[in-house]
């Protein structure tokens, strides 16, 4: 009967311990209300000023119209000769791209929200071989023009500076005959040269565009992410800014980086044989070459929804995620309750006292109610400083209501010092994300041989006596 005494007694703390899983659930799921609130002021900054950005090409576009005859079934069921008109283009993309220049970061606040903002000051040369214009019957080629894309010409700052061999040219908004596929702007380039030739007796007009270098200078804002398609045949990116936390994503890691506390650089050297970037530009089915707003307003990448373009991703990330972290960190909520519960069990057992499921329970809810301080102070302050004071308050709490519970302050400072060592564990493996599965289960081991060696010499028939 004593035994079935103490398997009871077990049984109601593991009630209660369930039981505070659904204020550690609700408080989950708050962290997570809090992060799509985040999300929906990134959302508001890229609709007001201009979301990630990706830039593709510059490329030559060549547009043509050719009419051909077909046969037909005519209105009488007999076949006859019809004319139709179909268009095209003749697209080209450089034999070296060099994109680079410096990310100045910046910060937009919406509420409690900071947006990670960027100015790109872009600096881009591209260099076209010549390109030969096939001659064939009943085709007529327009102008040519070179197109640039954008996922967010919003991003444009001031007038960007474009040159075509030492040429000023004029931008124009939109992408032509690529507009399905790309936002963007574009330049008119000079008319190719012309000849005379026959071709089955009819005189066609040869065409080619010449070699031509390419300059561009531009400011493009942006919000979080820089994306840069590499479409030439050999692509050099460098890339600086003064932001020390870099994300690099994307189809390509850097070839070189240093990141330092003043900021970093990078640079991608890339080969059209190690890109697919190239055959995705030319290839129809690739329906988007610009990334895309997608529900809600937020931006998709290529890839994403359907097959995109390889590119080279870098964002501006913040080192310390509040919303991260505290989910993390709320993860070790039902640990800190059973570890919490299991100190009080030894107690109760070794000491004899004799402490009441509703102080089990309240103790647990001041446990919970550290999570919700620290999400709601890590919205106001750095993260180890809200930490830091949802710890001390908890502890203060917990100390003041053990010191009656437990009949002793020795005995509350005892259990405080143990929750102290507790959050400073938590708080290590929060920061420490890559050795944060060893030092956990470093941790349980510590813990359960710390239980097992106070418990070796406790006869658990004599302490079921003990509850009649």
């Amino acid at each position: 009967m004593k035994s079935l005494k103490l398997l009871l007694r077990f049984l109601t703390v593991g009630g209660l311990v369930l039981l505070l899983l659904i204020p550690l659930t609700m408080i989950r799921g708050l962290i997570q209300d809090r992060e799509r609130y985040r999300g929906q002021a990134v959302e508001r900054v890229s609709q007001s000023m201009a979301g990630p950005q990706q830039l593709v090409g510059p490329m030559r576009v060549l547009p043509w119209k050719e009419t051909r005859r077909v046969n037909a079934t005519g209105s009488d069921g007999r076949l006859e000769l019809r004319e139709e008109t179909v268009e095209g283009y003749l697209l080209q993309t450089p034999a070296t791209l060099a994109a680079g220049g410096v990310i100045e970061p910046d910060v937009r606040r919406i509420g409690l929200y900071d947006v990670r903002v960027f100015q790109w000051k872009a600096d881009v040369q591209a260099a076209f071989a010549a390109m030969p214009v096939p001659a064939v019957t009943g085709r007529e080629y327009g102008e040519p023009y070179l197109v640039l894309g954008l996922a967010d010409v919003r991003g444009l700052v001031g007038t960007p500076s474009l040159k075509a061999d030492g040429r000023a040219l004029e931008l124009q908004p939109g992408t032509g005959v690529l507009a399905a596929r790309m936002d963007g702007v574009h330049a008119a380039l000079p008319a190719p040269r012309t000849g005379q030739v026959v071709v089955e007796g009819l005189p066609i007009p040869p065409r080619s565009l010449p070699a031509s270098t390419v300059d561009l200078a531009m400011t493009v804002a942006g919000t979080q992410s820089l994306g840069i398609v590499p479409v030439a045949d050999s692509n050099r990116i460098e890339l600086q800014s003064a932001w020390p936390h870099p994300l690099f994503s994307g189809r390509f890691l850097p070839n070189q980086r240093s990141i330092d506390t003043s900021g970093f650089e990078a640079s991608w050297n890339i080969s059209s044989l190690a890109s697919a970037a190239q055959s995705q530009v030319h290839d129809a089915d690739t329906a988007r070459l610009t990334m895309r707003p997608g529900s809600a307003g937020a931006y998709t990448l290529p890839g994403e929804a359907d097959r995109g373009v390889d590119s080279v991703v870098l964002s501006l990330v913040d080192p310390v995620d509040v919303y991260t972290q505290a989910d993390r960190a709320s993860k070790y909520g039902i640990l800190f309750v059973v570890l919490t519960f299991v100190g009080f069990a030894l107690f109760e057992l070794v000491k004899q006292l004799r402490i009441h499921p509703l102080q089990y329970l309240l103790v647990g809810l001041a446990l919970a109610i550290f999570f919700l301080l620290l999400l709601g102070l890590s919205e106001h302050m750095a993260f180890w400083k809200a930490y830091l004071v949802a710890a001390v308050a908890c502890i203060g709490l917990q100390f003041v209501y053990l010191s009656g519970v437990l009949k002793s302050g020795w005995r509350a400072g005892l259990f405080a010092t143990m929750l102290t060592a507790l959050y400073g564990a938590l708080y290590s493996l929060l920061v420490s994300e890559d050795n944060a599965l060893l030092m956990g289960s470093l941790l349980l081991f510590g813990i359960l041989a710390a239980i097992m060696w106070i418990t070796r010499k406790v006869d658990w028939y004599e302490r079921a006596a003990t509850l009649g």
